[in-house]
């Protein structure tokens, strides 16, 4: 079964199990005091280079494209007037990008034409595209500022299960092994492809804050900003020299049992 169609039924059980623990609350005391929600929304952002390093001379084009999240997740509140909480729970959830950018000694690898990988410097522009999907499991606290607002923070912890970090240069050239080898000429409708899929690392972890309105009783409203604190990739992958993060922005709205 895909991982969507198996997180969308765990999350209707969820689902479920929430209604049912909130119809009970009195009888059982692990969800006393305790709110149930269910999220679904959208991120955009990218997976950055933290610093920017100085081969990336300018992006010509960014597209956050369309990437979807579903969340269910519990609050235990700590008080009885519901000013102090700590919330985890469980979501999926796409991160991705397509970006184009111009480069200068930019040290890659490709695939020629016969399925040989070729590194070296390329000067010329890079497309990219990224497209992950994660499981992801936040550990919150959570604090009401008033009956319409709530402020959170906290870490979280990914697991990717959908990976695609690929693209292609082109309108440049490569110098094969090293800035003075030989040149490699990558023009017009030649491109010199490249998938870095299997060397993106498969936890990832780092620090979610955000803010949730009430607009009524039950629906709410949510923006975040999570930030990866460990590399996009493995510690052994050495094609891209410097570390990538993912830095993604998320908005939706959520209902609140």
């Amino acid at each position: 079964m895909h991982f969507r169609q198996a997180a969308l039924g765990f999350l209707i059980s969820l689902s479920i199990l929430g209604v049912k623990a909130q119809a009970s609350e009195e009888k059982i005391s692990l969800f006393s005091n305790t709110t149930f929600q269910i999220r679904a929304g959208f991120s955009i952002g990218g997976s950055a280079p933290i610093p920017f390093p100085e081969e990336i001379t300018h992006i010509e084009h960014y597209d956050p494209t369309l990437s979807l999240g579903l969340e269910a997740n519990l609050t235990k509140w700590f008080d009885a007037r519901k000013k102090w909480g700590i919330r985890t729970g469980l979501r999926v959830e796409g991160k991705g990008m397509k970006t184009d950018a111009s480069v200068k000694n930019y040290y890659t690898e490709v695939i020629g034409d016969g399925g040989e990988k070729v590194s070296g410097n390329f000067t010329g522009k890079v497309q990219t595209t990224v497209k992950n999907s994660y499981f992801t499991i936040p550990v919150l606290l959570i604090h009401s500022l008033s009956d319409k607002w709530n402020i959170y923070a906290g870490p979280y912890f990914s697991s990717l299960v959908e990976k695609n970090f690929s693209g292609y240069v082109y309108d440049g050239y490569l110098r094969d092994g090293g800035p003075t080898g030989q040149k490699i000429l990558f023009e017009g409708e030649n491109k010199g492809p490249y998938d870095f899929s299997q060397d993106l690392n498969v936890f990832q972890w780092g620090m979610l804050a955000g803010g949730e309105w009430r607009l009524r009783k039950h629906l709410r409203l949510f923006g975040e900003l999570s930030w990866g604190f460990n590399n996009l990739f493995k510690k052994d992958f050495k094609t891209i020299s410097f570390d990538m993060h993912p830095i993604y922005l998320n908005i939706g709205f959520g209902y609140a049992f």
